[in-house]
């Protein structure tokens, strides 16, 4: 199983929403915040966090000059 909480996974999880939404033509913005050590965890825990509202993308990509 692979540890989305640790700042690799959480990075991984970052990359993955954020290509989801721009496949589709959406601005998303993720960011990753370290959370320190959480003891019901017993490990550091890393916090994925975004723009969205209620899991979905507020701003479409604006269109390339072309």
């Amino acid at each position: 199983m692979t540890d989305l909480c640790d700042r690799d996974g959480a990075n991984r999880l970052a990359t993955k929403i954020q290509d989801f939404w721009r496949k589709r033509g959406f601005d998303v913005i993720v960011e990753m915040k370290d959370e320190g050590f959480v003891s019901t965890m017993r490990s550091a825990r890393t916090d994925v966090r975004s723009n969205m509202i209620n899991g979905m993308p507020t701003k479409l990509v604006a269109a390339e000059a072309g």
